[in-house]
């Protein structure tokens, strides 16, 4: 079993929380608009990092992160990328790469909205984390916690970190 934290947009933001959430996973994912080098070196001094960029990450980071990650985390088939929609509203790009590669976990972040549902259409759990740095419109800077095992996606949790202010 692979216990998993995933974030994004930090946007330069991380705090003892949410390392305290990272050293209690197996990896850490995020998904894109990480904000500063600072932030990916803290979260990879505490666990393995998966991670893509976003939008407002500069050169830096888009040298060391991709645009999208796809990888096999036990036995799921993992999509990774910050830019994505969501289910009946994927990016252009993301559909298409749906039709070219399944995946059974979805994952992308840029809306600052936490939202975690099923995609009948493609057969995939689609995820995103919400925003746990404090840049943005959102009011409640958020995180997701779950465990892969085997082919299953189970123990999803909701974490809060408190007020964006």
């Amino acid at each position: 079993m692979t216990r998993i934290l995933l974030l994004s947009d930090t946007h330069g933001h991380l705090d003892a929380r949410m390392l305290d959430y990272a050293k209690q996973a197996d990896e850490v994912w995020h998904a894109g608009d990480i904000g500063t080098w600072r932030v990916a070196e803290a979260l990879q001094q505490v666990k393995p990092l998966r991670a893509v960029y976003g939008n407002i990450d500069g050169a830096e980071l888009r040298r060391e992160f991709p645009l999208d990650q796809r990888f096999a985390c036990e036995g799921v088939a993992v999509w990774i990328t910050h830019i994505g929609g969501y289910p009946k509203r994927y990016e252009k790009r993301v559909r298409e790469g749906l039709k070219e590669q399944t995946c059974q976990l979805f994952i992308c972040g840029h809306s600052h909205i936490l939202k975690v549902m099923y995609d009948k259409d493609h057969q995939l759990l689609h995820m995103n984390p919400g925003a746990a740095g404090k840049a943005g419109f959102h009011q409640v800077r958020t995180m997701l916690r779950f465990a892969i095992d085997g082919e299953q996606i189970k123990d999803l949790e909701v974490i809060e970190l408190g007020k964006r202010g």
